[in-house]
């Protein structure tokens, strides 16, 4: 399994990189990276099918635990799946303003 560190993440981010947010609907709504799509870790395997094979795809989460575990398993069904270490926690840290309200469509 892959994994970035945030400045790279951003800078994927910043040149229209897919984002898959594995956490929780609550969670996503109460912040989450512009763009994100959410593929909540609970209903993944359901997803699986409607992620894309032919690009890369960053994996996000609070902090990079439930990314780590949902990288892996894309990565098995044949996605290129990179984990986000240090997840939207640190993204909002560093000063990258999350976004906040409805998914805008699952994964």
């Amino acid at each position: 399994m892959r994994e970035v560190d945030l400045d790279a993440f951003a800078a994927a981010w910043a040149e229209g990189a897919l984002v898959l947010d594995v956490r929780e609907s609550e969670e996503y709504r109460a912040g989450h990276v512009p763009g994100a799509r959410l593929a909540p870790l609970s209903t993944l395997a359901a997803a699986v099918g409607e992620v894309p094979k032919d690009r890369p795809v960053h994996v996000i989460c609070a902090s990079g635990n439930r990314s780590q575990w949902a990288a892996e398993r894309l990565a098995a069904a044949g996605a290129d799946a990179i984990s986000v270490a240090g997840g939207t926690g640190d993204w909002a840290r560093t000063g990258r303003p999350p976004v906040t309200g409805r998914a805008p469509g699952a994964a």
